[in-house]
């Protein structure tokens, strides 16, 4: 694939206005490469001249490559993204250094949802373990309203007379304000 001005603003404009990749050959930025090149060459022979239109010329490359770039940066971290979401990949399209890009994105995306993973299924076991904790069985001799225990969860209403088992630390925090007695 050849890549001159007019190639590079083809693509810029195309991809600024889709949200989706624009497919570009294997090759694309080795060939963009090699053209900023030929362009740089001719920019600082055109220093020794007074002429500065060439100087706009490599300075406008310059920022067209610079943006086409960042454009494709964020697409193709949003296409990894959801690849990881949906695990369906697809890479036709993307250059070589994009398709490398993109499989270390991947790694570092998976490598974070195992990390989530873990940190949901310590959760969990801590979870369990609490609700093993030893429980106290009580009479409730006043009428209780509904309140949150230390466990951050909903107890109650309890009516006068009701028998319930509780965790220790929510039976104890009925027994010392005198609204229940233990059976």
């Amino acid at each position: 694939m050849k890549i001159d001005y007019s190639e590079l603003r083809k693509i810029y404009r195309i991809e600024k206005n889709t949200s989706k990749l624009v497919d570009v050959d294997e090759n694309f930025f080795s060939s963009a490469e090699e053209f900023f090149k030929k362009e740089k060459e001719k920019y600082l022979e055109s220093l020794k001249e007074p002429d500065s239109s060439k100087t706009r010329d490599f300075e406008n490359l310059q920022r067209l490559v610079k943006d086409l770039f960042d454009l494709r940066e964020k697409k193709l971290l949003n296409k990894a993204l959801i690849s990881s979401r949906t695990n369906e990949t697809n890479l036709n399209g993307l250059s070589s250094e994009e398709k490398k890009t993109f499989e270390k994105i991947s790694n570092v995306l998976e490598e974070h949802k195992k990390f989530l993973g873990e940190l949901f299924e310590n959760n969990k076991k801590s979870e369990k373990s609490f609700e093993k904790k030893s429980k106290t069985f009580i009479k409730i001799v006043k009428d209780v309203p509904a309140f949150v225990g230390s466990d951050m969860k909903q107890y109650g209403p309890f009516d006068e007379g009701k028998e319930i088992e509780l965790a220790d630390k929510t039976a104890s925090l009925l027994l010392k304000r005198g609204l229940a007695e233990k059976i």
